[in-house]
C-alpha cells in the first residue's frame, strides 16, 4: 500500500542521488591538454598537467577501486538512514493497537493481593481514602464516593516535589504533605 509506495520512492531517490557520485568513463583523450596559445611558459598549466591522474590507453585509473569504495560508503551512509526513517515515522504515527479487556492496572493491597471492587466496597465506608499499590508500585489512594461506588480515578500518594507519602487528613478534609506543607482537596487540587 502506501508504505510500499513510499519505500519505492525513497529507493529511487537514493539511487538517483547515488548516480551523481558515479565516475564517468574516461577515454584516452579525455585528459589531453590543449596547447597553450602563448609562447610563454604557463606555470599553472604545467602544474595542472603534472597532477592529472595517470591513466593507460585503455582507460584504467589506478585509484578506481578506492573511488568506488568511497562512493559506496557515501551512498550507504546516506541511503541506510533514509530507508529506515519511513518505517520509524510510520510506526510512530500509527496508533497503538488496543490490548485485551479494560486495559487498566490491577491495584494490590498491602499484602500484594489483587483488589476487587466488590470486596473493596464491602470493607470500606463512603468517603474512605485508603492506600493500595498502584502504578509502578506507588502508594495510591482508592476513593469511595458517597453513593458507595469508586471514583473513576485514583490519586497517587507520592509527593511530586520531595517524594514522601502524602496522608489524607480526615479532620481537614484534604491531603496535607508532611514534607513541604502543601495541601490538596479531595480531588487532589491545590
Amino acid at each position: 500500500g502506501e508504505l510500499e509506495m513510499l519505500r519505492e520512492i525513497l529507493l529511487l531517490t537514493a539511487l538517483a542521488g547515488a548516480s551523481a557520485f558515479s565516475v564517468a568513463p574516461m577515454g584516452a583523450g579525455a585528459l589531453a591538454t590543449k596547447p597553450a596559445l602563448s609562447l610563454k611558459s604557463n606555470v599553472k598549466a604545467a602544474r595542472v598537467a603534472t597532477f592529472a591522474p595517470k591513466m593507460s590507453a585503455d582507460g584504467f585509473v589506478p585509484d578506481m577501486g578506492r573511488r568506488t569504495l568511497m562512493n559506496n560508503l557515501l551512498v550507504g551512509s546516506i541511503a541506510g538512514p533514509l530507508l529506515v526513517l519511513p518505517a520509524v515515522l510510520v510506526s510512530f504515527l500509527t496508533p497503538a493497537r488496543s490490548g485485551s479487556g479494560g486495559g487498566g492496572i490491577v491495584a494490590k493491597d498491602a499484602l500484594g493481593n489483587e483488589v476487587t471492587i466488590e470486596k473493596w466496597l464491602s470493607t470500606h465506608a463512603p468517603g474512605d481514602r485508603s492506600l493500595v499499590q498502584g502504578l509502578k508500585g506507588d502508594a495510591t489512594y482508592l476513593i469511595v464516593k458517597e453513593d458507595k461506588t469508586l471514583e473513576p480515578f485514583a490519586v497517587n500518594a507520592i509527593c511530586t516535589h520531595l517524594g514522601c507519602v502524602v496522608p489524607w487528613n480526615k479532620a481537614a478534609n484534604k491531603f496535607c504533605c508532611p514534607c513541604h506543607g502543601s495541601q490538596y482537596d479531595k480531588g487532589s487540587r491545590t
